[in-house]
């Protein structure tokens, strides 16, 4: 799906001086935008075609650490470059930066220019291939959570980000006073990213004091995941520029919920038109390549759950009864499940998974959710009877691994995961996760010395 905004466009506005700047930014593995700011007089004359990035950007952790023992690149192979293929498609204004128009670009190797397979953006590309080769088109939208804090980036830093000062001192969970005190940035980022061609539905309070949800129409996966990468940098942005902080860790504090990204799924024609989910003749509405669909999901859900919880601290969000999943089964319209139906018995039918947070880098998860389902479409996988009730007390059911290391485990062993990604992916992702791991193993946590220092 093509943004409204044309290279055309592009050069009109820079020939009239409406533009002067082009970002041109790859996704990481974290799901950041990476890249360069070109003078726009440049780019419309030959950078469109393609420009270059170091290549450790696709083997970096957050702290954009040069970590060992990738295959793709290392310091024995002297980190060469990778090729920056702009996505003319993808190809708009951004309203919040004066003078300013973003694209994104696939990662492509330097000699051959063919996709770096554990580029994100090729990895979601993939699964849509095989959906395409199957007569099919996913539909995704996800629900970005996130906290909203009353000081700057640079002031929480300098406080060793102690006694942070949230927007609100209270729930704030659908409370329209409240949010009319946030309004001043909730309303940047919503005229903000609607005037970058990424259609907002609404935003709201959430659950917890300061927190935030913003809402976006749905769009095939690769659209979403898109638009879901250019709305993180945005708000942040925006918040940035009123003095304020906003953060995506889906668990900042010990006494807040937690942030999520809740992904909605259902799988159409390829021309979009019809829904391949819904029968109005059978229970709920669900098809059988829906029922298949969702048992994909739930029979390869500890494979995936890397993809939808990639940090140590994604999984202290799984906490009962804060509607946080701890249980990978699913259910009708029940928020305490991991993957919950949504829009039963209409053309909105839908899966709601509820496992991934904020964090998540959301072309790796969705790649991942559409590989577990068209292996249960493939398979002719059985579905489950649904949960009924409270799942958080359920016993012997399926769990969410509960933490990174588990996680790890079960994404390295998934021969799922590796038929549909590749060997090669699949282990340059494990590496992360055990470096996250490894990082995490030697620190010493503020916990653990207030807990120990003197008692121990």
């Amino acid at each position: 799906m093509s943004t409204s905004y044309t290279f055309d466009d592009l050069k009109k506005d820079v020939a009239e001086g409406r533009i002067d700047t082009v970002l041109a930014c790859q996704v990481d593995m974290q799901g950041r935008l990476m890249g360069k700011r070109f003078q726009a007089e440049f780019f419309v004359e030959s950078a469109w075609k393609e420009t270059h990035s170091c290549n450790y950007l696709q083997a970096t952790d957050l702290e954009m650490e040069t970590v060992s023992g990738y295959k793709s690149t290392s310091w024995e192979k002297g980190y060469g470059d990778y090729t920056m293929k702009p996505d003319l498609a993808t190809l708009r204004r951004i309203p919040w930066l004066e003078g300013t128009a973003l694209v994104l670009c696939d990662v492509l190797d330097h000699h051959t220019h063919e996709e770096v397979a554990h580029s994100p953006r090729a990895i979601l590309k993939k699964q849509v291939r095989r959906l395409e080769a199957m007569g099919m088109k996913a539909f995704m939208a996800s629900e970005l959570e996130f906290f909203l804090f009353d000081q700057s980036y640079d002031s929480a830093r300098e406080s060793g980000y102690r006694n942070l000062h949230l927007a609100s001192g209270y729930n704030e969970d659908y409370h329209i006073f409240q949010t009319t005190k946030e309004e001043g940035v909730m309303r940047a980022i919503r005229i903000g990213l609607q005037g970058a061609d990424i259609p907002v539905e609404n935003s709201k309070g959430e659950a917890s004091a300061g927190q935030e949800e913003i809402n976006v129409r749905y769009a095939d996966a690769l659209t979403m995941a898109d638009r879901h990468a250019i709305i993180k940098n945005g708000c942040k942005e925006i918040a940035w520029s009123k003095g304020k902080a906003i953060t995506f860790l889906a668990k900042w504090n010990y006494n807040s919920a937690g942030s999520s990204s809740h992904i909605h799924q259902s799988l159409w024609s390829a021309d979009g038109k019809t829904p391949l989910f819904f029968d109005k003749e059978q229970e709920h509405g669900m098809t059988p390549l829906m029922k298949h669909y969702v048992a994909g999901l739930l029979t390869h859900a500890s494979e995936i759950t890397y993809f939808l919880a990639p940090y140590i601290n994604s999984y202290k969000r799984f906490v009962a009864g804060t509607f946080a999943p701890t249980k990978a089964i699913w259910s009708t319209d029940n928020r305490t499940a991991g993957y919950r139906l949504c829009g039963a018995e209409t053309k909105g039918i839908r899966i709601e998974c509820r496992v991934g947070g904020s964090d998540l880098n959301p072309y790796l998860a969705f790649a991942a959710l559409i590989a577990a389902g068209l292996d249960g479409i493939e398979n002719k996988l059985e579905l489950e009877a649904p949960f009924v009730g409270d799942a958080y007390g359920a016993r012997e059911v399926r769990e969410i691994p509960r933490t990174l290391r588990d996680a790890a485990v079960a994404l390295s062993g998934s021969q799922m995961l590796r038929a549909a990604f590749g060997d090669d992916v699949i282990d340059h992702y494990t590496r992360a996760a055990e470096w996250e791991q490894e990082e995490y193993d030697r620190r010493i946590t503020d916990w653990e010395v207030a807990r120990g220092f003197e008692r121990a």
